[in-house]
């Protein structure tokens, strides 16, 4: 008895382990904690570590998303990878009965200049701090 359940607990911790992995290019989004481009400088660091960035919100801050993949590809830094989209049922108070809302996940990559790109508006930050100084 005493090797199934060491069994059942490495089991957990190893599907806990690799869950963990998966997700942490993710960015959750809300469209009221925090401003617009803290979520696209956010993906810019995110797209450096990890390659690609995936952006997921739930309801009202769908529009958020849309908007900051929109300017990640408008400024040629991201392209599209994956769009899903789907329903999930969310409880407003416990014990209530569950609402659906809707819910998109967009999955963005680099673009071949990503790196230039960057680089280029480091070069332009330092080159304005310099001026103001």
């Amino acid at each position: 008895m005493e090797g199934i359940t060491e069994g059942v607990t490495n089991l957990n911790i190893t599907a806990a382990a690799d869950s963990g992995n998966n997700k942490k290019n993710r960015i959750q989004v809300s469209n009221t904690k925090k401003p617009l481009f803290f979520y696209v400088n956010l993906a810019k660091r995110y797209m450096q570590q990890h390659n690609e960035v995936e952006l997921s919100a739930l309801g009202m801050a769908i529009a958020t998303v849309v908007t900051i993949a929109e300017i990640l590809k408008n400024n040629g830094l991201a392209v599209e990878k994956k769009i899903t989209t789907s329903t999930v049922d969310m409880r407003e108070e416990t014990g209530g009965r569950p609402v659906p809302k809707a819910k998109i996940e967009i999955l963005l990559g680099k673009t071949e200049k990503f790196d230039e790109l960057m680089a280029a508006a480091a070069a332009q930050e330092a080159a304005d701090a310099e001026e103001q100084s």
